[in-house]
């Protein structure tokens, strides 16, 4: 279709609970109740399916690549051979066509060497949630049961970190709580040695603010700096931090990677465990029903997605911002915030984010530290 902003990434949920019990968790905890009313778990008829979608999407754009992630609630709750039939299935239809770069969002307590060995063989890059250390990670990240999942989630990126899966460890994702010390959180989480970590603010909305929201003081943006002067002034890289990297790209010129932050921002789209083509999960922190398009991959294909109303108004960039956003001289660098943290009932997503103040400090600080340091090495060049 003329115009049509193809889809690169493909956010598939093959199971829809979880045996853990996180308080913040957007999919639960928060506004949305849709998880109730879905399958457990996505059949194969349905991932059969989704790999044809995926595969006339992009060979229909000739796209030379594209990205599925397996998601949930806990993908690995699924189990391993529905797990592989959809690798498998992605794999197949998409032979000739694009190369599948196949990646998975897991808590970590269920990973055992039976999945290293099948994420071996598809070459599944698998992130990790934790918190920080026992004591951080313990305050949100519980069983259902109320027991600690540290250890377990420790044991899992333990195989990660093994000689054997090198390559597999994609990372870590790590929830910010003002409760925890931000460099306390940031030397546990490197002691693990993931290739990149994962900074997500927690999910909030104007009608809803986040634990201490305060934007005269901007307390989550404070709790951020720490961490990134602490990241940016190692003697040598220990690890990638993505919403850091992103704005310092953005500073010098770049494209946003990243959900959370920048305007250009790539779309992605979530499957859910009944085959419905959704927005970005993260909008469930907002409203009942916020993520839904009445669309579905049994009779809609992946470009009608694309074109729909409510998944281009988020590709509309600066023009989608409250007047305030485009108004406001790091625009580019931050793009709003999340547009999920944006919501207010009485006007919907035209507003800065509930964010805005700690957004603001962050990328200010940013940009003038990259460009002092850019200055600084063109002068001495000189």
């Amino acid at each position: 279709m003329e115009g049509t902003r193809p889809i690169h990434e493909f956010v598939v949920k093959v199971h829809g609970l979880c045996n853990l019990a996180c308080s913040y968790c957007y999919v639960y905890e928060l506004r949305d109740s849709s998880w109730q009313r879905k399958p457990a778990v996505l059949s194969r008829a349905l991932a059969e399916r989704l790999a044809a979608r995926i595969a006339e999407h992009a060979e229909r754009h000739r796209l030379p690549s594209v990205r599925v992630v397996l998601h949930g609630g806990e993908p690995l709750l699924a189990g391993r051979r529905r797990v592989e039939h959809l690798l498998q299935s992605v794999r197949e239809a998409a032979h000739g066509i694009t190369s599948v770069e196949f990646a998975a969002q897991t808590n970590g307590t269920l990973l055992n060497p039976g999945w290293m060995d099948l994420f071996r063989r598809y070459g599944v890059r698998v992130g990790v949630s934790l918190d920080g250390g026992r004591d951080a990670s313990d305050r949100h990240r519980r069983t259902r049961g109320g027991q600690s999942s540290h250890v377990a989630a420790e044991r899992g990126i333990g195989l990660l970190r093994r000689a054997e899966n090198a390559g597999l460890y994609g990372g870590l994702l790590c929830t910010v709580d003002l409760a925890n010390e931000p460099l306390g959180v940031y030397e546990s989480l490197l002691s693990h040695r993931p290739p990149v970590i994962d900074l997500l603010l927690p999910h909030a909305t104007w009608e809803f603010p986040p634990p201490g929201h305060d934007p005269a003081t901007a307390p989550y943006g404070r709790w951020l700096l720490a961490v990134f002067d602490r990241w940016y002034a190692a003697p040598v890289r220990e690890t990638r931090i993505r919403m850091f990297e992103t704005i310092m790209d953005l500073v010098l010129g770049g494209k946003a990677t990243a959900e959370a932050v920048g305007l250009d921002r790539p779309p992605f789209v979530v499957v859910d465990t009944d085959g419905s083509i959704e927005q970005p999960d993260s909008l469930k922190a907002a409203y009942e029903g916020a993520t839904a398009m009445g669309l579905d991959i049994g009779a809609d294909d992946f470009d009608t997605a694309a074109d729909h109303p409510l998944l281009r108004e988020q590709g509309r960039g600066l023009s989608s911002l409250s007047p305030q956003c485009r108004a406001c001289d790091v625009v580019r660098l931050c793009g709003g915030g999340l547009r999920a943290h944006r919501y207010r009932p009485s006007n919907g997503f035209a507003n800065p984010s509930v964010y805005c103040a700690d957004l603001k400090l962050l990328t200010e600080h940013i940009r003038d530290r990259v460009t002092a340091d850019v200055r600084a090495l063109i002068g001495g060049a000189s």
